[in-house]
């Protein structure tokens, strides 16, 4: 129980001082305020030192909107110009002789360079671009991993140095604890790291010519062929799906028919025998 009592009373202090720093971290990343917060510095209050430019960290994303001949050509051409400049394309879209839509990332200190680029494969409609500062945000994120790195280097040291059971499993326990916060926090780090380095560029490429805008005799040629395929193929279509019916349709015609000529013929049969009961009921007479 002496041997006890030291070990217990480190692992209870290392704990507490474990959450004072994931806590206090958590709670100045909520309500971090988009200025510099004052520093205390012997006794007094002095402002800190605003955020270098350099040091800045920025979220960017754009969409630019632009017409050309052949969208689904000028698309692969973004392409190429994305993938020489470092970047990689997420998503792509693309609907022969309509539209390519793609979604890329680009370098954030080449977007610009990549933009110039892609203004030049055809004509711009609109092109806006959305700056988002995270930098009291990852300078949260560095700070609480920091913090949780620390914490757990100090109970595997405790770990390592303990002999009591309960306080291994104790340990082991918290351990287990911050271990699964350090990492959710370090993957955040990553994702907000790459959008940082990574901007997101949305390109929508639609084409300036009308469908029935032709070019040479050709194209009309093939424009009025297929045109009269697709008139075929419809008419098919609409034969195919109107036989049903028509042999439905025939069908209750043909029963209709039958029983119109049986009540037909059931009150000429009964015509005829009323006759002759009338003529020989006169004869009789």
């Amino acid at each position: 129980m002496k041997r006890l009592w030291p070990v217990s009373l480190a692992l209870f202090a290392l704990v507490v001082t474990g959450c004072d720093e994931g806590g206090g971290s958590e709670g100045s990343s909520a309500s971090a305020p988009a200025i510099s917060a004052p520093a205390i510095v012997d006794g007094g209050l002095r402002e800190s030192q605003p955020v270098e430019e350099s040091d800045r960290k920025e979220v960017v994303t754009g969409y630019l909107e632009m017409d050309a001949g052949d969208p689904v050509a000028t698309g692969r051409r973004v392409v190429a110009v994305v993938e020489e400049a470092g970047g990689r394309v997420d998503s792509l879209t693309e609907q022969p002789e309509a539209s390519s839509v793609l979604t890329v990332r680009v370098p954030a200190d080449r977007l610009d360079e990549v933009v110039d680029e892609i203004r030049t494969l055809g004509r711009v409609t609109s092109l806006s671009t959305t700056r988002d500062d995270v930098t009291m945000q990852y300078t949260d994120l560095e700070a609480r991993v920091g913090a949780l790195r620390t914490s757990v280097d100090r109970l595997r040291a405790l770990l390592e140095s303990s002999a009591d059971v309960e306080a291994l499993i104790a340990a082991e326990t918290a351990l287990a604890e911050r271990q699964a916060e350090l990492d959710s926090l370090e993957a955040q780090r990553r994702q907000l790291g790459d959008r940082i380095e990574l901007s997101t560029l949305t390109v929508d490429i639609t084409t300036d010519r009308l469908p029935s805008e032709q070019d040479s005799f050709w194209d009309g040629l093939v424009a009025g062929w297929n045109s009269l395929w697709a008139a075929l193929g419809a008419a098919v279509v609409g034969i195919g799906a109107a036989l049903p019916w028509v042999a439905f349709l025939f069908v209750c015609a043909g029963v209709l028919y039958l029983v119109i000529r049986l009540i037909t013929r059931r009150g000429r049969s009964s015509g005829t025998t009323g006759t002759s009961d009338t003529e020989r009921t006169d004869s009789d007479a």
